[in-house]
């Protein structure tokens, strides 16, 4: 298809830049006939209709040829554009997940190493298990604040069983059937827990009010100004009745009467529970030694050995994040040397097609310099009758004739 265009151009050049008699009446007989087209294109003759079709056809195929590099420039451009920002969000996404991963290797190793120094302070090992309740029964009075639940003996509840809603504590059972329990409810006048308010790390005591709402109890004087409304109520764990650190709710300063109040807005509505979450506790007694000997060996080194255990886990803990760190840098490698062959593979092609873009603007301008010609090109021919004009193929010929005639010799 180039070549034909090329020796199209190369005739039309060789007609309109020689001079002898043959070209001449080639030019003429072109002209004629571009003429003659025009006239009867007017009149609707079949074959005239043909050939309006054919050139249409051959218009159309010339400008979608034309129009392919533009087209693959734009596409190519728009491509490489998305392969960086998908490249961005990837390196973003990485490392996100690096810093999660991170925080969950630290929260293992802390809950180990808690597991293990409980262990060590107790001659037990506790695990839970919350199990899904629900409310058959609630009790609404001035001074009773309890629920009746579906669970009973049959589920391992027994009295003193903590009472969540998910993650907040609403109270405690206080009687056990087969099938059934009563809850006694943290906003009851009878409840009393033992807390610790954050962050000042001070202990209390909160009492049901039988509102939705506790007050706060046996604080030592000159600690009330240290509360803000942003601390935060949760259980201590004193006198092993509830479970330390469950959170209860938030501090409330009461500043309207003379002596300032503290209460515990709850996190939780207890007049809007239908269902809750029984925690049942198993405990397992830790083995001892079979005689005296072993077991004064066992206290002098067992403390040694569980610090020696914990570095062996965080060890291999580490080397198993770094392995696959490691791995998922050479991964991370790989891609990013695909994605750089991919684009430079881009520039190669937007670099072709430039080319073929400064070529094509070339090939317009000689054909717009061919058009013009036709129209201006005695205006700029040296003759007898034009002693202004220029030699025909000299620069100053090929300017004066882009000019429309508009140079020519003073």
């Amino acid at each position: 298809m180039a070549t034909s265009r090329d020796d199209f151009i190369i005739a039309i050049r060789s007609a309109f830049l020689k001079k002898s008699t043959q070209q001449k009446f080639s030019l003429l007989t072109l002209v004629f006939a571009s003429i003659f087209i025009i006239v009867l294109s007017n009149f609707d003759f079949k074959v005239i209709r043909y050939l309006k079709i054919g050139i249409n056809e051959v218009v159309y195929r010339s400008s979608f040829l034309v129009s392919i590099p533009e087209n693959a420039l734009k596409n190519t451009f728009i491509e490489v554009s998305d392969y960086t920002t998908f490249y961005g969000d990837y390196k973003k996404k990485s490392d996100e997940l690096n810093k999660l991963r991170s925080k969950n290797i630290s929260s293992e190793i802390i809950k180990f190493e808690n597991k293990e120094l409980k262990e060590l302070i107790n001659d037990y090992v506790s695990s839970s298990n919350k199990i899904l309740a629900k409310i058959i029964v609630d009790h609404e009075s001035p001074f009773l604040k309890s629920i009746i639940i579906n669970k009973g003996s049959k589920d391992n509840i027994k009295i003193g069983t903590n009472i969540y809603d998910q993650s907040y504590l609403v109270g405690r059972v206080i009687e056990v059937n087969f099938k059934t329990s009563r809850v006694l409810l943290l906003s009851d006048l009878n409840s009393n827990v033992p807390v610790t308010i954050a962050p000042q790390n001070t202990q209390a005591i909160i009492t049901g009010t039988g509102e939705n709402y506790g007050i706060i109890k046996y604080i030592k004087d000159g600690l009330f100004d240290k509360f803000t409304d942003e601390s935060i109520v949760y259980t201590s764990g004193t006198g092993a009745i509830f479970k330390s650190g469950i959170p209860i709710g938030k501090v409330i300063i009461d500043n309207s009467q003379l002596n300032k109040n503290l209460y515990v807005d709850f996190y939780s509505d207890f007049s809007q529970l239908k269902y809750v979450f029984a925690e049942v506790i198993t405990q397992f007694e830790i083995e001892k030694p079979a005689n005296e000997s072993l077991a004064k060996d066992s206290k002098q080194n067992n403390p040694m050995k569980v610090k020696l255990k914990i570095l062996e886990d965080e060890k291999k803990i580490i080397e198993d994040t770094n392995l696959k760190f490691k791995e998922e840098n050479d991964s991370l490698k790989i891609k990013l040397n695909d994605l750089n062959q991919q684009i430079s593979n881009f520039k190669n092609i937007i670099s072709n097609q430039k080319d073929k873009i400064s070529q094509f603007k070339t090939d317009k301008q000689e054909i717009e310099f061919l058009r013009l010609n036709l129209e201006h090109g005695h205006k700029c021919r040296k003759s007898f009758f034009n002693n202004r004009g220029f030699v025909v193929g000299t620069s100053e010929y090929k300017e004066c004739v882009l000019s429309k005639g508009g140079k020519t010799n003073g």
